[in-house]
């Protein structure tokens, strides 16, 4: 191994890994922190980008995109996001992901809300042409203070899939998601966030993370993501898919 070339790859790809959001914004876990009523500016987002390339002995490339933004009122919320993620090694692609999305949040007392969202995802190298879904319901707000911070919303919903192996296929589904946030210090904070789509292939997607403010703008992240589907398509039979990433963000 060059170790020459590794080490400044390796914080490469650690420096300009995205961060969506300091507040949590995986966006297949749909925690995209929007409540209006904790908002101090009426527009926060993010946009960033990252690209590691090596050569010689060993070629590949990563290129990864991201961009969050959100809109508040005073009990509205409406916010938008995309992600791209792209890799290959020796001039074959391995991994290939696009996803954007919408959603919106309406208060209706201090702890409760209703919501909506809609998001399309490509992932064919885990057997996805493309994803579909839109769920709307109910919120509710357990624990809103500036330590410990809970919330929980299910709600019906719809899916459509279309498979990297041909076929498609249309599902009702539930959906249920929770998150929870503590502030261990002024700098650090723990996050723990879970969602649930359950239906003929149910998904559960899960993320731990724990996040250190370097100062306003900047923070370093460190998320460990799983994704499990009963029911994987044929082409991607695995049920369970793992991420762990050390990332620096840049917050607007």
């Amino acid at each position: 191994m060059n170790f020459v070339k590794t080490v400044p790859a390796a914080i490469l790809l650690t420096g300009s890994a995205l961060l969506s959001h300091f507040a949590i914004a995986d966006n297949s876990v749909f925690t995209v922190m929007d409540d209006p009523a904790t908002a101090k500016k009426p527009f926060e987002g993010n946009l960033n980008a990252g690209y590691l390339a090596q050569s010689g002995n060993t070629t590949s490339s990563s290129l990864t995109a991201n961009s969050n933004l959100t809109w508040y009122q005073t009990a509205t919320a409406w916010s938008l996001w995309g992600n791209a993620n792209n890799t290959s090694s020796n001039d074959e692609r391995s991994s290939e992901t696009y996803s954007i999305g919408g959603r919106s949040r309406y208060n209706m007392t201090d702890s409760d809300y209703l919501f909506g969202q809609a998001s399309w995802l490509t992932d064919r190298y885990n057997g996805y042409d493309s994803r579909d879904v839109l769920t709307a319901g109910y919120g509710r707000q357990f624990l809103n203070g500036p330590v410990h911070s809970l919330r929980l919303e299910f709600g019906p919903g719809v899916r459509y899939d279309e498979y990297t192996d041909g076929g498609h296929k249309t599902q009702p589904l539930g959906y249920a998601s929770g998150i929870y946030n503590w502030q261990l210090t002024d700098n650090a904070k723990f996050i723990q966030g879970v969602s649930v789509l359950g239906s003929e292939d149910t998904t559960v997607n899960s993320e731990t993370a724990l996040e250190v403010a370097i100062n306003e703008h900047f923070g370093l992240r460190v998320g460990y993501n799983v994704t499990w589907n009963s029911n994987p398509p044929d082409s991607a039979p695995e049920h369970t898919d793992r991420r762990t990433a050390v990332t620096l963000g840049y917050k607007m």
